[in-house]
């Protein structure tokens, strides 16, 4: 075995990346804290890690899994606070890597294994055909060259047997590296994916907000940041299992009336953000006003019981990319913009 072909390994953690602002980071943690006391969660910094991430609504599946303990009214100790840790937030990457890394070394071990065979049997039938070439010209009489001439023929079929092997071989090699570049896509795209929503994630929207105002050559390119409003009310009253529906309904009606070059993320928790290139302020605006209107009329009901949980209605600030902009500053001001929505009595869209 070529030793240029072994993957290099090496010992890799795949902890969680959250680009949240200190302010953001301690708004999360003063709400984890209390479902940490209410539901007699040991305090350690693996609960505080899940709990984290629990509250600031990152992992979807993590939510899930809390949720139905919750409603099943289990108990939160040390081993299943770890299990909830190993599974949702430090080890799943950690394994899938590991699992798609020995799928590819199999692979080129196999195709290596396979050329160096088909090299060695290559090796000894042009070896014997050289050897029955030299006899059929050392010839004197050509009525001997009847059985060298047959030995010719059956090497040259044994070249086009190892031939043809080798293009098999290769072929199953290339469709086993085909189904590893789709596992390879699939893990990139869910990396980037909010697990409760399907929407962009914030390490994605962080990506794609550096790249719009790195690369920006003008200023019609504008960004949209959502915040449902007194969603704390909505946990707090009929519980997260439903405060995860209707973040998720949020979600589908930014999918409904976002355009599709458009980028929506979940930016943590209830609060969203569009990024809006080539697009005019005004027609930013009227995008912002028709998501807040129709989410201002749906009426949500609980689906079990079909009991209604009130009106539920979202605040939204507008932004366009100004050219002294960096991320920084054309984010905070659309974070400026949303908060004049929330003072200024909710259920609005505002411009900064």
């Amino acid at each position: 075995m070529n030793k240029n072909l072994r993957l290099k390994t090496t010992t890799m953690t795949f902890l969680p990346h959250y680009n949240a602002s200190p302010e953001y980071s301690a708004e999360v943690l003063r709400k984890s804290i209390p479902l940490m006391i209410k539901n007699n969660v040991p305090p350690h910094p693996i609960n505080y890690a899940v709990w984290y991430v629990y509250a600031a609504g990152y992992n979807g599946l993590l939510n899930k899994a809390i949720n139905k303990a919750l409603t099943n009214n289990e108990l939160f100790d040390e081993q299943s606070g770890l299990a909830l840790y190993k599974k949702y937030i430090c080890n799943e990457s950690e394994e899938a890597f590991e699992k798609m890394q020995l799928q590819l070394q199999t692979v080129i071990d196999e195709t290596a294994s396979t050329v160096e065979q088909s090299n060695a049997q290559v090796l000894s039938v042009s070896g014997n055909l050289e050897g029955s070439v030299l006899q059929l010209e050392e010839l004197d009489n050509l009525s001997d060259a009847g059985s060298v001439l047959s030995g010719i023929l059956e090497e040259t079929k044994q070249f086009s047997a190892i031939s043809q092997n080798l293009k098999v071989k290769l072929n199953e090699a290339n469709e086993e590296m085909q189904e590893l570049r789709n596992e390879l896509v699939k893990a990139k795209e869910m990396a980037t994916r909010d697990g409760l929503t399907g929407l962009l994630n914030r390490r994605a929207f962080d990506s794609e907000i550096t790249d719009l105002v790195d690369h920006a050559l003008d200023s019609n390119h504008c960004l949209l940041m959502l915040d449902l409003d007194h969603f704390k009310r909505v946990n707090d009253t009929y519980g997260h299992i439903v405060g995860d529906k209707v973040i998720r309904f949020m979600a589908g009606i930014l999918k409904k009336y976002v355009a599709q070059d458009h980028l929506i993320a979940r930016y943590g928790g209830e609060e969203m953000v569009v990024i809006m290139p080539n697009t005019e302020v005004n027609s930013a605006l009227e995008v912002a006003e028709t998501i807040r209107a129709t989410l201002a009329k749906s009426e949500l009901k609980q689906k079990d019981n079909g009991q209604s949980i009130g009106k539920v209605t979202v605040s939204i600030g507008v932004t366009a990319l100004q050219t002294t902009d960096d991320v920084e500053s054309f984010v905070a001001r659309a974070d400026k913009a949303l908060y004049a929505a929330k003072t200024g009595g909710r259920n609005k869209v505002m411009q900064a």
